[in-house]
């Protein structure tokens, strides 16, 4: 089945209404290259975003809680 004109103009709405972008920079000869995250995701059984974006959460909460304790 082709990828329609129809289908392409939903999903760049869908993008536009619902999602937002992040640019994320590495090193190359750092321990969090890119190659290194993508194969933390592949292990984790993962997306790329996925497990990036997880990440982020995780640490999120975490912070949260720290802040929450503290008060």
């Amino acid at each position: 089945m082709a990828y329609s004109q129809a289908q392409n103009k939903a999903t760049q709405k869908y993008h536009t209404e619902k999602l937002e972008q992040l640019r994320v920079w590495v090193r190359k000869d750092g321990p969090q290259c890119k190659a290194a995250v993508q194969a933390a995701a592949a292990a984790a059984g993962e997306s790329l975003a996925a497990y990036i974006t997880g990440a982020i959460a995780q640490r999120m909460q975490r912070e949260a809680e720290v802040t929450t304790d503290a008060n």
